[in-house]
């Protein structure tokens, strides 16, 4: 195998140093669901802390090889359990997949059958950069509704998070003949939000780290939010190299919210080689269960009007248009305030200007 795999103490010490880092947190709770799902890409961002999601699918593929000749159908389940732990910015997840091959040999007239896990595997995933995390720097232009919508090239800044876990070989896996039963992996995750409507992922990761055919991938997502961010679409690129499997993917697909916590999605795509020759479907959705509290700050240590001053007498009579109004995507997108919010803002804050500017005397 090629010296890009070959596998050395050294990655030890990467992967140790992934669990190591130190942990200082700012919040990561959004007021919606934040799923991974329908790509395979992985977001930057936690889940929250006490938050406990579940993301999972069915799918179909066909899969056909032409050098050794053979054609499959292919059934199978996928399994997403995420859990904000102990900080804002550290998740533990479980990530499964089970399916069902039934695998022609057409030079033979042969058929069989292959039945278990294709991935099983525990980790923790940590955000060591937000470039939000200041929101005074990225208010939005109360004098230019332009200026919040076009890309901006420090929008290309990403937020980055760091992935460190573990899979797990159990029985005699069809899948994974002869691998230990545990492997390690490794993975950089950025989420740059290029514009409100549009989120760049990348994903790359150095996988079964201890086996004889370790593998190297990348994934590259954009999704996209529509004026309606209760639908969202996305395509993917994935890039797979090892001894064992290589292989380069495209997918697509489309989300909607249909609650706060509930997620469906269906998601396409095909490999761009013939060895094999990939097409697959999927289906599925994402559930999340709120635990989540935020944590109680001093008055005596808050800034003057952080909790939005004087409280507008109309207030709760449009708590509920703005509840209808709200509705996150799929994604965490913040699409920026619009047109006519912004002639509010600029209004309430020339208002505030000119009450600021009065003497008493």
């Amino acid at each position: 195998m090629n010296s890009l795999f070959a596998y050395s103490k050294s990655y030890q010490y990467v992967l140790t140093l992934l669990f190591l880092l130190p942990l200082a947190g700012i919040s990561q709770y959004t007021d919606v669901i934040n799923s991974n799902r329908p790509g395979v890409s992985v977001s930057a961002y936690a889940v929250g802390k006490n938050v406990v999601q579940a993301e999972m699918g069915l799918f179909y593929e066909q899969k056909d090889h032409t050098l050794l000749n053979t054609e499959s159908n292919i059934w199978g389940t996928d399994i997403s359990l995420r859990y904000g732990l102990l900080f804002e910015k550290l998740e533990l997840n479980y990530e499964g997949t089970f399916q069902n091959q039934n695998i022609t040999y057409l030079n033979f007239d042969v058929t069989g059958k292959r039945t278990d896990f294709t991935r099983n595997r525990l980790g923790l995933k940590f955000l060591v950069y937000d470039p939000f995390k200041n929101p005074e720097a990225n208010k939005p232009n109360l004098y230019s509704w332009r200026a919040n919508n076009k890309f901006q090239f420090k929008n290309l800044l990403p937020a980055v998070s760091i992935y460190g876990g573990a899979n797990f070989v159990l029985g005699d896996n069809p899948f994974y003949i002869g691998e230990p039963t545990i492997s390690y992996r490794g993975m950089i995750a950025t989420q740059s939000r290029l514009t409100p409507r549009f989120v760049l992922i990348t994903n790359t990761a150095y996988d079964r780290i201890t086996t004889d055919d370790p593998e190297l991938s990348y994934t590259i997502s954009l999704s996209h939010a529509f004026r309606n961010p209760k639908w969202s679409v996305f395509v993917e690129h994935q890039g797979i190299d090892s001894d064992r499997y290589s292989d380069l993917l495209i997918r697509g697909g489309i989300a909607h919210l249909l609650k706060e916590n509930f997620q469906l999605d269906i998601n396409m795509g095909a490999s761009l080689k013939n060895t094999p020759t990939r097409i697959f479907f999927g289906i599925g959705g994402s559930y999340r269960m709120d635990f989540h509290k935020d944590k109680l700050k001093p008055i005596e240590d808050q800034e003057a009007d952080q909790n939005g001053g004087a409280i507008d007498k109309k207030a709760m009579k449009k708590k509920k248009k703005e509840k209808n109004e709200k509705g996150s995507g799929a994604e965490d997108i913040d699409l920026g305030p619009s047109k006519k919010q912004l002639k509010k803002l600029k209004k309430a804050e020339k208002k505030k200007k000119k009450e600021s500017s009065e003497i008493d005397f």
